[in-house]
C-alpha cells in the first residue's frame, strides 16, 4: 500500500515538475517584448531630452506592441542615469536615452568616469541631432556672424560669452568659435543656461550659444546669428549655420541616442533599432522633432559608435587648448 502511495506521489510530483517546466519554456519562448520597456533619461523630467524621448517612445511602443515607460533619473550631469544602465540585466527591458553629454563630453571632462562610453553600453541608434543657437545682445552692432567676428577683432577682450559651466557643451562651443575665428572673448560660466541667457538679454554678457533660445529670438530680446551644427535648424530654415556664414568646418552638434546595457542580444538590438527607424518615419514624430529643432537621424549601431569615437577625439583636442583646462 505504501509502495503504491509512494509511486502515486512520485508520479504526481513528476507531472507537476513537467507542467512547470513546460510553462517556463512557453514563457521563455514568447517573443520580445512581452512586457513594458523602461527607458531611463538621465536628465530632469520636463526637459529637452525627456520631452523628445516621450515623443519617440509613444510611437515605438505601438510598433513593438508594448508601452515604453520613461523614468527620469537626473544627477551628476547625466552620469547617474547613464551609469545605472550598465548594471541592469541585458534583456532589453531597460534602455537609456541620452545625449553626447554623457558619452563624449564626460569622457573628456571627467578624470575618473565610472563607465566606458563604448564598452559598457550596447548601441542601438543615434536618434537625432540638433545645434545650439548663437545669439547676441541687440546692442552689439552685428547682423551676421562675419560682422560679429569683425567687431570682436576690433574690440579684443571686451566681449563676454556666457556658458552653463566650465567644460559644458556651451563652453566648448564658445572656445571652438574663438579659436577658429581668431578672436578674444571672455568666458563667463553660470550654473545653467537660464541665468546666462538672462545676462545676455540684460547686456552683462554679449553672446551665448544656447539650445533653448527660440523664445528669446521670437520676442526680439536677442539677435540670432547662426546655428552651431553642420545643418540648419529646421525651425529657422533661412538662418545659416556658423560654418556656412563665416567659419567653414565649424560644427558643434548635439545628439540624442538610444543604448541598451552591455551584452544585449543582437536580435533584441536589431528589433529596437528597427522600431526607432519606424518611429522616426512617423509624421507626428517628425513634426514634434521639427518643433524642437531636432533633425531625425536613425543611424546604425556601428555609426553611433563611430560618432562617439570621432567626437571624443575632437573634444579632447579642443579641451587641450582651453586656458586653465576644464577638469
Amino acid at each position: 500500500m505504501q509502495t503504491k502511495l509512494s509511486q502515486c506521489i512520485r508520479r504526481g510530483l513528476f507531472a507537476c515538475v513537467t507542467v512547470v517546466a513546460l510553462c517556463a519554456g512557453t514563457a521563455q519562448a514568447q517573443p520580445y517584448p512581452n512586457k513594458p520597456i523602461r527607458i531611463i533619461v538621465p536628465y530632469a523630467a520636463g526637459g529637452f531630452s525627456d520631452i523628445s524621448t516621450r515623443s519617440l517612445a509613444e510611437v515605438m511602443g505601438r510598433s513593438l506592441g508594448q508601452p515604453l515607460v520613461i523614468e527620469s533619473r537626473p544627477g551628476g550631469g547625466g552620469r547617474i542615469g547613464a551609469e545605472a544602465i550598465t548594471k541592469v540585466a541585458p534583456d532589453g527591458y531597460t534602455l537609456l536615452m541620452t545625449t553626447n553629454g554623457t558619452h563624449t563630453y564626460m569622457a573628456v571632462t571627467e578624470k575618473n568616469l565610472s563607465y566606458d562610453p563604448i564598452k559598457d553600453f550596447t548601441p542601438i541608434s543615434l536618434v537625432g541631432s540638433y545645434g545650439l543657437q548663437m545669439v547676441i545682445n541687440p546692442a552689439v552692432p552685428a547682423k551676421t556672424v562675419a560682422e560679429f567676428i569683425a567687431y570682436a577683432k576690433a574690440n579684443p577682450g571686451k566681449l563676454n560669452y556666457a556658458s552653463s559651466g566650465l567644460g559644458s557643451g556651451i563652453h566648448f562651443a564658445g572656445e571652438v568659435f574663438k579659436s577658429m575665428a581668431g578672436i578674444d572673448m571672455v568666458h563667463v560660466p553660470y550654473k545653467g543656461t537660464g541665468p546666462g541667457m538672462l545676462d545676455v538679454v540684460a547686456g552683462v554678457c554679449q553672446v551665448i550659444f544656447d539650445g533653448a533660445a527660440k523664445p528669446f529670438i521670437d520676442s526680439g530680446k536677442v539677435r540670432f546669428l547662426g546655428t552651431t551644427s553642420a545643418v540648419r535648424d529646421p525651425r529657422f530654415p533661412n538662418a545659416p549655420t556658423i560654418g556656412e556664414a563665416a567659419i567653414p568646418g565649424y560644427d558643434l552638434t548635439y545628439w540624442l541616442a538610444l543604448f541598451g546595457p552591455p551584452g544585449l542580444p543582437p536580435e533584441i538590438q536589431a528589433k529596437l533599432h528597427a522600431a526607432v527607424k519606424a518611429a522616426l518615419a512617423d509624421e507626428s514624430v517628425k513634426k514634434r522633432f521639427n518643433d524642437m529643432g531636432i533633425v531625425p537621424v536613425g543611424s546604425t549601431p556601428e555609426a553611433l559608435v563611430h560618432e562617439i569615437r570621432t567626437e571624443t577625439e575632437k573634444l579632447r583636442k579642443v579641451a587641450a587648448q582651453i586656458p586653465g583646462g576644464i577638469n
